[in-house]
């Protein structure tokens, strides 16, 4: 798995399993790998599209940011290639799933900062700001 993040993210992103890690403020990944067979984006802008110069002939876009644009499909399935947007709803029995997971092990959540909801205002302005590493949580 390759990953790309900030250069002092680095050692958190292997953590989680990556072989190989791009620093995107150092390096563009378009021009890093090439013959990827899936690629996540998960941070939007024109990630998508630049994504189609990486993939291999019947590779597989995956993005959380741009679920349903028909402009960003057209390219891939002209290029034979396949494009996929995936949103989060809530699902109860997916989040038991979860949970059992975590429970296991098998799946672990970083938690960058916990904040009493009396402050919930100053985590937004984090969320707000970006570049977090892991999740924020309100208690």
């Amino acid at each position: 798995m390759i990953a790309t993040a900030g250069g002092s993210k680095r050692g958190f992103v292997e953590g989680f399993g990556a072989d190989e890690v791009i620093d995107y403020s150092a390096v563009d990944f378009t021009e890093a790998v090439r013959d990827i067979d899936v690629a996540l984006d998960t941070i939007g802008g024109n990630t998508a599209e630049r994504s189609l110069d990486v993939l291999r002939p019947g590779g597989h876009l995956v993005t959380a940011a741009a679920e349903e644009d028909a402009e960003l499909v057209a390219p891939f399935e002209a290029a034979g290639m396949r494009f996929s947007g995936i949103a989060v709803g809530p699902d109860p029995v997916a989040l038991r799933g979860l949970v059992a997971l975590v429970e296991q092990g098998r799946l672990r959540v970083h938690v960058q900062e916990t904040f009493p909801f009396e402050r919930a205002a100053e985590a937004h302005r984090l969320l707000d700001g970006g570049h977090l590493q892991g999740k924020l949580a309100l208690v």
